[in-house]
């Protein structure tokens, strides 16, 4: 195709780039990722039973909290993103799941020691706030994106972006549990590859990740979308590396 068949294409791509909850079924066969060497649902499965207050933060389209299984009474989420809010209220209120809309992440709209499990896998939170709605000897779960995340992508599409969330590596989280009097029981970090198999899969996921990728469009980024062709035409891939981190860390019983 010539350039201009391209760039309609790719258009036609971002034009598309609208997802409900965290479902990324639009790129099937068009991209992979390894997954971490943990598997996080097991890991909060091992430390959760039936009678556990349970919250899970950014829940997203509540998709994992459900596949849980835990009874609903004793569940609760919070959700800021609107769209999955819409969702959440259709999906979870009704079940009696106790749903809340959160932004501010350094006030959470819970009861001290409300809590003796609470989960986030790829949201916000503050050390201080999970302490506070932890009871004594409860528990957090964490898996998160770290901040080098998709950064091999990012300088291919946007060369000099800063990263978007600093700090965010296993190293200096776990130091800042230590420092808030958490005892971590587990925690490991990992990189693993990150495929796409075609331009248009790339735009549409730039355009999704929109925090990793800011003001990125086809417009504006076109220059380094051939680029980005030229590449894959050569060596048949588009490859960069995901970045995540796993942490669990128990609030102690005498403080």
């Amino acid at each position: 195709m010539d350039v201009q068949e391209w760039k309609a294409l790719w258009k036609e791509e971002e034009a598309q780039a609208h997802i409900r909850g965290w479902d990324f079924s639009h790129l099937a066969g068009r991209y992979d990722q390894e997954t971490p060497p943990w598997n996080y649902r097991e890991i909060v499965q091992s430390y959760l039973t039936p009678g556990m207050k349970l919250l899970d933060i950014d829940t997203g389209g509540g998709e994992f909290l459900l596949s849980l299984g835990h009874p609903y009474e004793n569940t609760a989420a919070t959700e800021g993103y609107p769209p999955n809010v819409a969702l959440c209220r259709k999906t979870l209120l009704p079940l009696g799941i106790d749903l809340r809309e959160m932004t501010d992440y350094g006030h959470m709209p819970f009861d001290d020691a409300q809590f003796d499990i609470v989960i986030n896998r790829h949201g916000d939170y503050r050390v201080s706030e999970l302490r506070r709605v932890l009871k004594k000897g409860g528990f957090f779960i964490t898996q998160q994106v770290g901040e080098d995340n998709d950064r091999e992508l990012v300088e291919l599409l946007l060369p000099g972006t800063p990263k978007p969330f600093p700090g965010l590596n296993l190293q200096e989280q776990r130091r800042l549990f230590e420092a808030a009097g958490f005892e971590i029981l587990r925690a490991e970090e990992c990189f693993r590859p990150i495929r796409f198999y075609d331009i248009g899969a790339l735009v549409w996921f730039a355009r999704i990740i929109e925090w990793e990728f800011p003001a990125f469009s086809v417009d504006a980024c076109f220059d380094r979308l051939l680029e980005a062709q030229r590449i894959l035409d050569e060596r048949g891939v588009i490859e960069g590396r995901v970045h995540r981190y796993m942490l669990v860390a128990r609030r102690p019983e005498d403080g």
